[in-house]
């Protein structure tokens, strides 16, 4: 595939991306499987990586879908709430693996950790404690601005109103419901 062919293949991918973000992320009526989307943003991954000069600042492969709806108030968040990286080989596990490592050592930390979990596809989270305390609950939006959605963060009961330390953090999270409830 030669530029002119890619640019043309990247400019159907991320109208294409962005006509499915915005049916998924603001409308909640998504109309396409999740392995779908993921299958078109890996391809357009791949092209804007063999072409950086395609990669735009509008492109989904460089920021959050999404917007804030109406009626919330709105939540700046301290620390963008970006998408996971999702991984679909054992290739890009073991890159990944690559750059932690490389930032290990670059931040001086000896020992690194790791939580692995199967995906789960819910509402991305931040809460807000002060002093222990939930103050604010916050949906990612376009990752730079949120919904407030503290009052109906509070009626989970997974989620505690109170820190056993009185620390101020904000914990990122997936809210979701099972199936059978």
């Amino acid at each position: 595939m030669d530029i002119v062919e890619a640019k043309k293949k990247v400019e159907e991918l991320r109208k294409q991306l962005e006509y499915y973000a915005e049916l998924y992320y603001d409308q909640d009526n998504p109309a396409i499987s999740d392995y779908e989307y993921d299958s078109m943003m890996n391809e357009l991954k791949a092209l804007e990586k063999e072409y950086p000069e395609l990669v735009t600042s509008d492109s989904l492969t460089q920021k959050v879908g999404g917007h804030v709806k109406e009626g919330f108030a709105k939540v700046v968040h301290e620390v963008p709430l970006q998408s996971l990286q999702d991984v679909f080989s054992l290739e890009e596990v073991t890159d990944f693996l690559k750059r932690i490592a490389q930032k290990a050592e670059e931040n001086g930390i000896q020992e690194v950790n790791y939580v692995v979990e199967t995906k789960i596809d819910g509402l991305s989270a931040a809460l807000e404690y002060k002093n222990g305390k939930l103050i604010r609950g916050a949906t990612r939006g376009n990752g730079q601005v949120g919904e407030d959605v503290t009052e109906n963060l509070k009626t989970i009961k997974g989620i505690p109103q109170e820190l056993k330390e009185k620390i101020d953090i904000t914990v990122r999270g997936e809210v979701f419901i099972a199936k059978g409830f």
